[in-house]
């Protein structure tokens, strides 16, 4: 598999795409303005406390006040540093009262961007993430990623960061999938980076103010950096020369390799595109990401998804379109489905879609066919780096499943609701309109006295009543006794009119 990792710079935004055999499979955004806080740490004061919901309001200096949680105050219990994190027993949650008083002065850290009109989402369990390790600092838990799948490299890394570990803190770690295969050495030098930016922060935190950030992660190149290279990725192409140099800087600095005969240094995979074709141009970015818009996705086979995507949860429906197999009914909607499971997955990961979502696809009869198609489901997802928890058909043929969401979708990013339907996907009619022009009209007559009228509306609107409805007007004007006349205005919505006493 060839993955190739680009860096587009622009001096408000920066865009890095991971390329797949030529696919766009992840598009991350960054815009100066409007940079992600997740990850990020701040020394906060309690709003307000909420005992119903076991939550609170912290005021940590954003446009909004940012929740806390209960279940995201308890720490976590202290394992011996042989278990994964996932198998602790959980810590009763106690009451929000008992853990937070109103004015208090607490130090935590975003685990969501504030999403529509949510604030962010709070957590006081630090993490501190690094490229091998993530650092848990309330915690003596020693885990490994459950990517890693090899049982004898799992008790290798856990004894070595067991054994790295620095003597008398109560720190705990979590082993990422890229510290697979890696050394003692680059390990340690992780373990070392990380209790060096934990001193600063407790340093920090000590001396800035309430609404002030401790500490703040990387800028998205650094982060791509970080989180995105992977044994298999081949190159990392920077279009900036700036970009470039502090990129191959960091990686030299934090994350230092021995070049192998599997193939070269981290820091010699970064490069610098000085080429006079835009890099997203090159690859076809910019193309996938005007079709990821879309509402429709077209499948090789010829059938479609359809992808809406709303506050409660994102729905996606599959249909066989213009696919007719060369065997029988169901032969051709198992092939579709199929199909559509790879697309699904990748859409959920492009798009950055998270929450619920519910998957329609075209009924099976086949119980074999339903567990294919739910494996393949599965297996494509592998490679999403979100938290996905995906469930067996329901009694409806529905796929009911969860991705993790820390940020705005693609859609949310990069679009807005549409002015003249406010978001709706669909107008009134130039019937609809023209009726309830009428109604306005005698309302107005009633209530007000005027020797004529004049009806301001869209072109689209005032074409129709002067056509279709003429007859309808003189009517109209029969039975309020005034004369009405039509203005079009191009400024006007096809929905939006003003009727004027004159």
């Amino acid at each position: 598999m060839s993955e190739e990792i680009l860096v587009n710079v622009t001096p408000r935004e920066t865009r890095v795409a991971v390329v797949e055999n030529g696919m766009l499979q992840e598009l991350h955004i960054e815009r100066g303005w409007a940079r992600g806080v997740v990850g990020n740490i701040y020394k906060g004061r309690v709003q307000r406390v909420m005992p119903g919901m076991q939550a609170a309001f912290i005021e940590i200096g954003l446009e909004r006040a940012a929740f806390l949680h209960a279940a995201d105050i308890v720490k976590p219990a202290v394992g011996d540093g042989e278990g994964d994190a996932a198998s602790l027993p959980a810590t009763p949650t106690r009451p929000i009262s008992e853990l937070l008083r109103e004015g208090q002065e607490i130090v935590v850290q975003v685990v969501k961007d504030p999403i529509g009109g949510k604030g962010a989402r709070l957590t006081t369990q630090i993490s501190i993430p690094s490229r091998y390790l993530v650092l848990l600092p309330h915690t003596r838990v020693v885990g490994v990623s459950a990517r890693i799948e090899d049982e004898a490299e799992r008790a290798r890394l856990k004894a070595h960061v067991a054994a790295l570990a620095p003597a008398g803190e109560s720190h705990g770690y979590i082993v990422r999938t890229n510290a697979e295969g890696q050394s003692e050495e680059a390990l340690a030098e992780d373990i070392t980076y990380l209790s060096r930016v934990w001193a600063l922060i407790g340093e920090k935190s000590g001396s800035v103010r309430v609404g002030e950030c401790v500490y703040e992660d990387l800028t998205l190149p650094l982060r791509a950096v970080r989180d995105l290279i992977r044994r298999d990725v081949e190159k990392v192409k920077v279009d900036s020369r700036e970009t470039f140099e502090r990129l191959r800087a960091f990686a030299a600095q934090f994350m230092p390799s021995t070049g192998t005969a599997e193939g070269p240094d981290l820091v010699e995979k970064i490069e610098h595109y000085a080429g006079a074709r835009p890099i997203f141009d090159l690859y076809g970015v910019e193309d996938e990401i005007q079709r990821a818009l879309d509402k429709q996705v077209p499948l090789k086979s010829g059938g479609y998804l359809v992808i809406d995507q709303t506050e409660a949860m994102t729905t996606v429906d599959i249909n066989t379109g213009s696919f007719l197999g060369q065997r029988n009914q169901e032969e051709t909607v198992y092939r579709t489905n199929l199909e559509a499971a790879q697309s699904v997955a990748r859409q959920l990961r492009l798009r950055n879609l998270g929450g619920i979502i519910i998957i329609d696809f075209i009924d099976m009869n086949d119980a074999e066919h339903k567990r294919q198609v739910l494996r393949t489901l599965e297996k494509a997802l592998l490679k999403d780096h979100a938290k996905t928890t995906v469930y067996e058909f329901s009694p409806l043929g529905l796929v009911e499943m969860t991705r993790k969401r820390t940020t705005e979708s693609l859609q949310r990013q990069l679009t807005e609701p549409c002015h003249e339907c406010s978001g709706r996907g669909t107008l009134k009619t130039p019937e609809t309109v023209t009726y309830e022009i009428f109604r306005e009209i005698v309302r107005q007559v009633r209530q007000f006295d005027a020797a004529r009228l004049l009806v301001i509306a869209s072109p689209k609107v005032v074409a129709r009543i002067t056509d279709e409805e003429s007859a309808a007007v003189a009517e109209l004007e029969e039975f309020v006794g005034k004369s009405i006349r039509f203005q079009p205005d191009d400024q006007y919505a096809q929905e939006q009119f003003d009727v004027v006493l004159l």
